[in-house]
């Protein structure tokens, strides 16, 4: 039993293979969502990872001991599985641990129409039924059909995005050895775009460097090959290839609230007056550009399943979040990295100038990136950073998602990851002097220095 609250997080299912996630597990929870959603078919699909192919077929024999059909999928990106849930209209499970290291694996879940399966809307009470064990096979059992989903996600994602008439590009993208091999080449071909491919080669072992552009140490061979290609962008996919980073032709970083605020400003412009979802590390720039475009800002908690939530409550048409999730009404209210870069590609593309140049309006303030420490008591060292800043004149806090604390000229977030134990924090400010002085503060008293 206490094997599966460990595995269990708040919008997914992550743990590490074989200890903690097994094929066992797998067919348990396979039979599990099928009586959860009561669907007569599933689609299942599955990363690069060692263990997944054993893992995704584990699911479907637990799926089709209920008497659901299984649609085997395959290899594919998360993007591709919400597309497959939602063309088909059926839920789906996706085999993957994103951006977790290699001993790790997880299953990503979502009913029909790709709506999310979080804690609140089906993991909890799914937990529950695997913690009761494997229910009894049903008389009829379901059976289990291959279908390549390939083409019809990529022509449906360029379906999305007016690509016509944009200049030719020279795009260098890393897969950092994870699925945006499998899917880039067949999404940007037809296009303009001569691509310069880094780590296409699928391994779950993440030979050249953690398929997670968050931590910029993993940009480093993409920033070196954009400058000795003379490209116009660069694109970092993560292991599941749902999230997208981007950096300039000068090989700069691109902050992903930057690319929020641009496609926010380009959906605005398709649908004056949209409401844009924005989570709660996202720069202080996003919501004042939705707002200065005529759009209403929205800000929510960090995570898929709550992001999407929202914007089905809302009727959103976009979302960002500042890890580089970009989630799309037309989508399914899904999160696609592979249509964010499409946006940028048609952004950069469909003008003269270069990304730096088209981007330098989107960037207002200096922030930290997210910083993660180790906290023996996670509680403990949130309270403590709210002690310290609770009598500041002018000083506001919340607890929408961790503790938020704001000032005129800043604010930080510092909140428990979801995924790994590790307190993360995220500072902006109007300058570095600022931003240096209260990240620096706030580290002290978390790592207990």
């Amino acid at each position: 039993m206490g094997q599966y609250s460990k595995i269990f997080k708040p919008y997914d299912i992550r743990g590490i293979v074989p200890d903690q996630l097994d094929e066992t597990v797998a067919e348990v929870i396979g039979a599990g969502f099928a009586r959860l959603t009561g669907a007569p078919s599933v689609v299942i699909m599955h990363d690069m990872r060692t263990s997944s192919p054993l893992l995704a077929e584990a699911f479907g024999r637990g799926v089709a001991s209920q008497g659901a059909d299984v649609i085997a999928g395959g290899l594919g990106s998360s993007d591709m599985l919400y597309y497959a849930s939602g063309s088909l209209d059926i839920p789906g499970a996706m085999i993957t641990a994103s951006h977790n290291p290699p001993k790790y694996n997880g299953i990503k879940l979502c009913r029909s129409g790709a709506r999310p399966v979080g804690e609140d809307t089906g993991l909890a009470e799914l937990r529950e039924a695997a913690e009761r064990g494997m229910p009894a096979q049903q008389a009829h059992t379901g059976t289990t059909t291959s279908r390549d989903l390939l083409p019809g996600y990529a022509s449906f994602l360029k379906s999305l995005v007016d690509l016509s008439g944009i200049r030719p590009l020279k795009v260098v993208a890393d897969a950092g050895n994870g699925m945006a091999g499998h899917t880039v080449p067949e999404v940007f071909a037809g296009l303009p775009v001569t691509l310069v491919p880094l780590y296409f080669e699928l391994d779950g072992t993440f030979p050249n460097h953690e398929a997670n552009p968050i931590d910029p140490v993993n940009l480093v061979d993409l920033q070196r090959a954009v400058l000795e290609h003379g490209a116009d962008i660069g694109l970092a996919f993560d292991g599941d290839a749902d999230r997208c980073f981007v950096v300039d032709e000068r090989a700069q970083i691109v902050s992903p609230s930057v690319l929020t605020a641009l496609i926010a400003v380009r959906e605005l412009a398709r649908e004056p007056g949209a409401v844009i979802i924005h989570n709660l590390i996202t720069s202080r720039a996003v919501p004042e550009i939705i707002t200065e475009h005529g759009g209403q800002p929205v800000r929510t908690r960090v995570g898929h399943s709550f992001i999407k939530a929202r914007m089905a409550e809302t009727g959103a048409v976009f979302g960002g979040e500042h890890s580089g999730h970009f989630y799309f009404r037309d989508f399914w209210f899904a999160d696609s990295g592979m249509l964010a870069a499409l946006h940028v590609l048609a952004a950069l593309g469909g003008q003269d100038a270069p990304l730096s140049q088209l981007l330098a309006s989107y960037g207002r303030y200096v922030a930290s990136g997210e910083i993660n420490s180790a906290a023996a008591d996670h509680r403990a060292a949130t309270e403590a950073v709210r002690r310290a800043f609770a009598d500041r004149p002018g000083v506001g806090m919340d607890d929408l998602d961790g503790l938020t604390v704001t000032c005129q000229d800043w604010w930080f977030n510092v909140r428990p990851s979801n995924t790994e134990p590790l307190l993360r924090l995220n500072v902006e400010a109007s300058d570095e002097p600022t931003l240096a002085a209260i990240r620096d503060e706030v580290l002290h008293i978390v790592r207990g220095g």
